[in-house]
């Protein structure tokens, strides 16, 4: 990537924002729940729809590539880390609202705080969102569910930029949701801001709903691990973690790479695991759960960015 063209934008950027979230060659491990991943050419932080729509308007008028991130669960950037713009949605946290049962609340926020905002307001619906990592936007995007629960039940709008910065809206039947699908995985437009709705509850019932997805989950899974979540999607018919543990690889490590003994169906970052470490130990395990059971694992991580 011309480092002149890096310049150029980062200046556009400066008009508006301030240098504290427009950053050259950051490392992406800072910023993904893996603690993996080698450097953006330029880091850039927007907090509200105006910034999201300027910063992806001047990104599109430079020609330079973008790639957008939430909380950076479920992804693997790889050791060179990702050529061009990377714009991270952490930092869209400034809308938080509650109005007749209606949540309006930024795509930055993980689904914990919104499901603990929504507790706090005495509405249910949200329990199931308890224990899913990631933001918002991203469970948006991807229609998450776990517990009988999927996003899908509860989201009545969304507010969207394209690559152009135009800001878009979206009501309940025209985000296409299916299973882990949305509208935005064919629009590729950006999540900024989402509306919920949501029933009058008993607070001590929602709170000990949540309270027992929470222990449900923390008993089950490595989280005292950075992990980018489950590896594998599930295959029709199997459990990729069963398949893994009946294959005998559990504690299997390459590097600091290793299959959580917790939970096989994690790869876990037991130190200062690389990226090419992750890779050579999933494309082991898939290899041994092959030859053992004929069986395929697809990995559910999204892999992005460029080798060393």
């Amino acid at each position: 990537m011309a480092q002149n063209n890096i310049d150029a934008l980062k200046s556009v950027l400066l008009t508006e924002l301030p240098e504290t979230r427009v950053r050259e060659s950051e490392r992406l491990a800072e910023h993904t729940t893996f603690k993996i991943g080698g450097p953006a050419d330029i880091f850039v932080e927007p907090v509200n729809m105006h910034e999201l729509s300027f910063v992806l308007k001047s990104i599109h008028d430079s020609g330079i590539p973008v790639t957008v991130i939430g909380c950076g669960s479920n992804i693997l950037v790889k050791d060179g880390g990702i050529r061009g713009a990377v714009v991270s949605l952490r930092h869209m946290t400034q809308t938080k609202d509650c109005n007749d049962g209606v949540l309006c609340v930024g795509s930055g926020f993980t689904l914990k705080e919104v499901s603990e905002f929504a507790w706090e307001q005495g509405l249910t619906g949200l329990e199931f969102a308890i224990g899913i990592p990631g933001t918002l936007g991203g469970a948006v995007f991807m229609n998450a569910g776990a517990y009988d629960g999927e996003m899908s039940y509860v989201v009545t709008e969304v507010q969207a930029v394209d690559f152009q910065g135009n800001i878009k809206h979206y009501d309940a039947d025209q985000l296409d949701f299916s299973y882990r699908h949305s509208i935005f995985h064919d629009n590729h437009e950006v999540i900024g801001e989402v509306l919920m709705s949501l029933k009058a509850g008993d607070k001590t019932a929602i709170k000990e709903r949540m309270d027992d997805l929470t222990e449900r989950r923390e008993s089950k899974q490595p989280l005292e691990f950075a992990s980018a979540g489950s590896t594998f999607k599930r295959p029709p018919g199997y459990f990729a973690g069963t398949l893994i543990e009946q294959t005998g690889l559990k504690g299997l490590s390459v590097g600091d790479a290793q299959v959580s003994e917790k939970h096989a169906g994690f790869v876990i970052n037991t130190g200062n695991a690389s990226a090419n470490d992750v890779l050579n130990l999933i494309a082991e395990v898939q290899r041994r759960v092959y030859d053992e059971h004929g069986v395929h694992l697809e990995p559910e991580v999204r892999m992005i960015g460029e080798d060393e």
